[in-house]
């Protein structure tokens, strides 16, 4: 797992994150917690997961910042669910989180609106806190109190 500097946990520490609320969905129970547990460690305290597409689309009513979204699933594909999810709100962020290094898979997701495309690998702590340091970017400029 990647360690955090002790320069960007005194960053998240000093800056309030202004993504609240970040949905993890997938149905390999490992990746979950490995996820979770990475983002609770950079600092964002309101991470639910979910072990299928089916819980996590019952639960947009709660409006989450931001959705990472396994791509194979057992219940739904994790690109019906992307579309389903900007269907019901198209400017929730949803990164794409797969062992799929299929360039078609990934041009789709973001043709039908995934904010990012994460292949798991040894880099995945990584690329989720370089997605993650960028949507807290985007929504600073974008953020009215």
């Amino acid at each position: 797992m990647v360690q955090t500097s002790s320069l960007k946990k005194k960053q998240l520490e000093m800056e309030p994150t202004l993504l609240k609320k970040i949905y993890l969905v997938d149905d390999d129970f490992f990746n979950l917690t490995l996820c979770q547990q990475h983002l609770l460690n950079l600092g964002y305290a309101q991470v639910q997961t979910f072990s299928n597409g089916l819980d996590c689309l019952d639960n947009l009513q709660e409006r989450p910042d931001v959705i990472f979204l396994d791509h194979l699933m057992e219940d739904i594909s994790g690109l019906e669910l992307l579309k389903k999810i900007k269907r019901f709100d198209q400017d929730i962020p949803v990164i794409m989180l797969s062992g799929q290094e299929n360039m078609k898979t990934a041009i789709d997701s973001l043709k039908y609106g995934a904010f990012d495309y994460i292949i798991k690998g040894e880099d995945t702590e990584k690329r989720i806190t370089d997605v993650m340091e960028r949507l807290e970017a985007l929504h600073r400029l974008t953020f009215i109190p």
